[in-house]
């Protein structure tokens, strides 16, 4: 039996018609890649302040920091979209 790749569909919608999708199609749906960034942009910023707002503002920041800042946002990006293709999954069964 051959098997088709599915090509990753545009929308969320689009993939409940479908027998099946993979988990990396869901991820880069428009409004999973949407809610991700607007929770990493939120979340992201509010741990760099924390973990390095006093590096910042006292000038004591080194190159370290500067490479750990971006990392600080992967993390809650990571976080949402798993959750959402999670759901959305999970809301299709």
């Amino acid at each position: 039996m051959v098997r088709k790749r599915l090509r990753p569909p545009d929308t969320f919608v689009a993939m409940t018609t479908q027998a099946e999708f993979s988990w990396l199609a869901a991820a880069r749906t428009p409004e999973v890649v949407r809610r991700s960034l607007k929770v990493s942009l939120l979340v992201g910023s509010i741990l760099a302040v924390i973990n390095h707002g006093d590096q910042l503002i006292g000038g004591a920041a080194t190159i370290d920091v500067f490479w750990k800042i971006p990392l600080t946002y992967c993390v809650p990006y990571a976080v949402s979209t798993f959750a959402s293709v999670d759901a959305l999954r999970s809301k299709k069964t």
